[in-house]
């Protein structure tokens, strides 16, 4: 009996199981070369679609029967050749990676691995399966680490990962007739491309490009340097985005890596960076992926589109730029969906820019993965920032034979050349004192902690020539009002600017003067590199004022102010780098050295409960990012067409993605506040919307000058 796997859309083509499995087979060995895994790779796909070969499988699919498991059998026969990693990545093909389980108490029919093998040995499903025409191997010699849960845990889930995209791109190429993917230029093209667009940089001609070239020049010959783990520690202004891609793009070409991947934190950078990177690579090269960016395919869609369309599954691209978030939260992902990209980070360079900002509640899973894709995977990962946070002693211990290496060691003496500021600290202001001190100036940048400080001193401001920004105002507006102030900074007209901490991470302005109230160090050195970013103007007429208020911190601040008042403590200068240094080991010690708060490395090295391995529930805890948002939508502007579509029930990933530059994210008390108000419209009342989000009913709450209204009339509280 012949057996197949797929029939066409059209009715007209059928491809066998034999076919499907020795393609997959194929594909999943060749993903799995990028860490030595090519035998469990041919095995997984060899293995996975066994159950097609059956009677119930085939009705199935020919006649639209009832549903049958077809991914048991195959991780029974995995499982009876001592495979068992394999045959947990085979079982969840479809459904995610599931929780191992325990061996010895675990039943049939439980939801874990081994209650699903059990229930498979019982019910004799690998009995049940025709000749697919594709033997397996009889033994295997397998990859998988020894002993070490975790490694095992990462190396299961990248193996897994090589499965899933490998089945998904033999079904395509099935389905679509090998439609849709190819078309991107290699390293070495790229490297190439970068070299022609740096040409006009080699002969500087003032101080500051000259730095910016001796750094530059130093990451290019860092390039040829073994793989494994660097930090790149450049000043602010130092030119570090085009540094580490020159040094991430010669890096790759000289060892045969396949991709770079930049991993930012905010999307505010990530469409800055991402630009940078089209600018000098072409469009084409360059993979935008985050939350805010979806493609959908359409009728008539360019080559082009379908191209980034199906990359964003799996980050089939040279250059990739994303967010900690989705990086992160894809490496502890069960989901198929999610996994899927996984194998791509293998062999590859791998750039977290502004480092420090990882949240320290999650920085030992976080640097754990970092450690595992250098030492199990073969990448090479790069912490570059202006401000290194000390993660030497985490690398250690997850991949100690990986020491860091810092890319332009000369940098350390370059801090006192690249100072381009002086700063001061003035003690306690009151709003009504700090308002004064920026009416005086013609030109002036104020950043504080919290988007009520943000409008109450704006509040308090000239109203000619002053502005206010933050995250309570959509993103079109905000980007809107960003272009007019860097107008009125050019044409040197007043411009008097409040903000919360968004201007000060990769928001390219330049400012003469700065305040920053006190918080962590590292912002107030990311909020001094707002001021004189282009060495125009004398150090010593370039003041960042440090201040305080007379309001408590929020609570979310106040240990990096304690971080931060020790670090500063006896004296030592804001800008040196050895007071950033004692800055993150106050940070760490005031923490409690509580860096894994949802015990995420404890879960895979000792269990949960006597479960091994517990990939789905794992998966379903971490967050790098409280999810306690919720995103309310403003028709503003073109907005208001936007949400019309909304309310008329059209629900699509592109009218969601150009809705969202007009949305707001509150924390949950603030949504509450306002809908008690009357002032929103829930998926109660617009069937488009998700519980997490709404629609803002009562425009009078939103201001253009300042964004949604903290205090609406039913509801007054202290929102971040």
């Amino acid at each position: 009996m012949e057996y197949y796997a797929h029939i066409s859309d059209d009715g007209l083509r059928l491809q066998t199981v034999a076919e499907h499995l020795n393609g997959t087979a194929a594909r999943c060995r060749a993903f799995a070369a990028a860490f030595g895994a090519e035998a469990d790779g041919e095995l997984a796909g060899l293995a996975h679609d066994l159950g097609k070969c059956t009677e119930g499988f085939q009705k199935r699919l020919l006649e639209n029967g009832d549903k049958v498991d077809h991914a048991t059998a195959g991780a029974v026969a995995c499982a009876a050749r001592g495979q068992l990693y394999v045959a947990a990545c085979v079982v969840g093909h479809h459904g995610g990676l599931r929780d191992m389980g325990n061996p010895r108490t675990d039943r049939s029919g439980d939801t874990t691995c081994y209650g699903r093998l059990k229930r498979g040995i019982q019910e004799k499903y690998l009995d049940r399966c025709g000749d697919s025409g594709v033997p397996l191997p009889a033994t295997i010699r397998s990859s998988a680490p020894d002993g070490d849960r975790l490694r095992i845990s990462f190396w299961t889930r990248m193996l897994y990962s090589c499965l899933v995209d490998a089945d998904f791109l033999d079904t395509e190429a099935f389905m679509s007739d090998e439609q849709g993917r190819s078309g991107f230029d290699d390293m070495e093209t790229l490297l190439a491309q970068l070299d022609t667009y740096i040409v006009p940089w080699q002969n500087p001609e003032t101080e500051l490009n000259r730095l910016r070239c001796e750094i530059l020049n130093a990451c290019m010959e860092a390039g040829e340097k073994n793989q494994g783990i660097y930090t790149l520690t450049v000043p602010t202004g130092g030119g570090k985005t085009v540094a580490s891609l020159a040094f991430a793009l010669r890096h790759a070409a000289v060892h045969g890596m396949k991709r770079v991947i930049y991993v930012v934190p905010y999307t505010s950078i990530i469409e800055q960076n991402a630009q940078v990177f089209r600018d000098i690579l072409g469009d084409g090269n360059v993979l935008e992926h985050h939350s805010g960016v979806q493609f959908d395919l359409f009728d008539g869609a360019s080559p082009e589109e379908v191209r980034r369309s199906l990359a964003v599954e799996n980050w089939d691209m040279p250059v990739v730029v994303t967010t900690a978030v989705q990086f992160f939260e894809s490496i502890y992902a069960s989901h198929s969906s999610k996994c899927r990209k996984l194998h791509n980070m293998a062999n590859s360079v791998i750039v977290f820019d502004e480092a420090q900002m990882l949240p320290l509640p999650h920085l030992r899973p976080c640097t754990a993965a970092m450690a595992s894709l250098a030492e199990q995977f073969r990448s090479t990962v790069v912490l570059c920032t202006a401000t290194q946070p000390s993660l030497n002693d985490l690398l250690r211990t997850y991949a100690p034979d990986f020491p860091a290496t810092e890319l332009c060691p000369q940098t350390a003496f370059m801090y006192d050349r690249f100072r381009r500021v002086h700063f001061r600290q003035v003690g306690t202001l009151t709003d009504e004192s700090l308002a004064e001190q920026l009416n005086e100036q013609k030109q002036v940048l104020c950043i504080v902690n919290s988007r009520k400080a943000a409008q109450s001193i704006y509040g308090k401001l000239s109203p000619e020539g002053s502005f206010h920004l933050s995250t309570l105002m959509v993103p079109a507006q905000r980007q809107a009002l960003l272009r007019e102030v860097r107008r009125r900074l050019r044409d040197g007209l007043p411009c008097r600017v409040v903000s919360t901490s968004l201007i000060e991470a990769g928001v390219d302005v330049d400012f003469p003067a700065v305040y920053r109230e006190l918080a962590g160090l590292d912002s107030v050195m990311q909020a001094a590199g707002r001021c004189n970013r282009e060495g125009k103007r004398p150090a010593d007429k370039s003041i960042v004022t440090v201040f305080e208020r007379t309001e408590l911190p929020p609570m979310l601040f106040r240990k990096a102010v304690g971080a931060t008042h020790e670090a500063l403590a006896g004296g030592h200068k804001i800008d040196a780098p050895e007071t950033m240094e004692r800055y993150f080991h106050s940070l760490r010690d005031l923490t409690g050295n509580a860096l894994d708060k949802q015990g995420i490395i404890k879960a895979f090295e000792e269990g949960i409960e006597g479960c091994e391995l517990p990939f789905r529930t794992v998966s379903e805890t971490f967050r790098l990012i409280d999810q306690n948002t919720f995103t309310v939508y403003v028709p503003w502007g073109e907005g208001a067409m936007l949400v019309s579509r909304l309310k008329a029930g059209e629900c699509t990933k592109l009218l969601y993605r150009q809705s969202g530059r007009y949305a707001v994210s509150v924390y949950e008390q603030h949504f509450q506040a306002l809908y008690r108000a009357g002032a929103l419209l829930t998926a109660r009342d617009v069937p488009a919307l998700d519980e997490d989000s709404a629609i803002l009913a009562d425009l009078t709450l939103y201001s253009e000058a300042t964004g949604l209204s903290l205090e609406p009339e039913t509801g007054k509280a202290e929102f971040i």
